[in-house]
């Protein structure tokens, strides 16, 4: 049995829901795509399929297995495509998604120099802070700053960190103190991320790096990080975010940082694209390009030249 030829069809049934749409994608019989799953299934000793009469749906194990498959199988044709030199350079469209006050921050420059760098792409950038599913909205690439849902159809590389302070406006803290405490928070004005009808937890940790949640409230909240940024200039409270966000703002003194007992987790920023865009260069091109400009150093954040 050829094993890549028995885990092609296997990822082809999964993807299809059933034998019969499978064999008609692959151009074989119904029975030639059976017989290789079940040779496979025994070479495995696991059972990767749940048959029945209606559908065909992956185990649990089946479930684990695809998403092996469909990076193995990848690789394999990029190898194949490198060995052949198939593509050279990157061209064409290429649909981005991220959030707004990084994409207006710091990527909005970056995608230039890329795009000066590789003139043959066109980039459509779409800046979004509500939550966008890259594989039903058809994003080639898409850039979050937060923990990923993980998914067998998507291919996800952390490529940087930042660090979250804790921070308000000095005329805030003044009329209404200094928070010293997790627990102090309760009792401020804390300026949230999120929608109106949610409750608001700010997650910290302490010194032996065990969490701390608690329950903020106040008189604004925002799906935005430059707005919640502006409200806590203005002294409507205190804000939790990352640094890049208010790094100009505490340099030029209309925010101050407030030291807890605990500390905000650092934020990650995630790339990530569905495994069918694995083997586009330009998805590629553009994925090592980031990975350069927003280098991780020591924890944090920084940018490349």
């Amino acid at each position: 049995m050829d094993k890549f030829v028995a885990m092609g069809a296997f990822v082809q049934v999964v993807e299809a829901n059933g034998f019969a749409a499978a064999a008609r994608q692959m151009g074989m019989s119904r029975s030639a795509v059976n017989k290789l799953v079940i040779t496979l299934e025994a070479e495995l000793g696991v059972q990767l399929l749940q048959r029945s009469t209606r559908k065909v749906t992956p185990t649990a194990t089946g479930t684990a297995f695809y998403g092996r498959c469909l990076a193995i199988l990848a690789d394999l044709a990029e190898a194949e495509l490198a060995v052949s030199q198939a593509q050279s350079a990157p061209v064409g469209p290429l649909r981005i998604n991220a959030p707004m006050t990084f994409g207006t921050m710091h990527l909005g420059p970056v995608l230039a120099d890329f795009m000066v760098q590789y003139p043959g792409v066109q980039v459509q950038l779409t800046l979004a802070d509500r939550f966008i599913d890259p594989l039903a909205e058809g994003f080639d690439l898409t850039l979050r700053i937060a923990e990923p849902q993980l998914s067998p159809q998507l291919v996800v590389h952390e490529l940087a960190q930042w660090e979250c302070l804790v921070c308000a406006a000095p005329g805030y803290l003044r009329e209404y103190g200094c928070p010293q405490t997790v627990e102090d928070l309760k009792h401020h004005s804390c300026l949230a991320y999120g929608e109106l009808a949610s409750r608001h937890g700010w997650v910290l940790v302490n010194a032996d790096g065990e969490e701390r949640t608690v329950m903020v409230k106040g008189a604004m909240c925002s799906n935005n990080g430059e707005v919640l940024r502006d409200a806590a200039i203005r002294g409507l409270g205190l804000v939790l975010l990352p640094r890049f966000i208010v790094e100009k703002s505490l340099e030029r003194g209309e925010l101050q940082g407030v030291g807890l007992d605990c500390w905000p987790r650092p934020v990650s920023l995630w790339v990530m694209y569905p495994t069918n865009r694995h083997l586009s260069t330009k998805v590629q091109v553009l994925t090592d390009f980031l990975r350069t400009r927003f280098r991780a150093d020591g924890g944090t954040i920084g940018f490349g030249e």
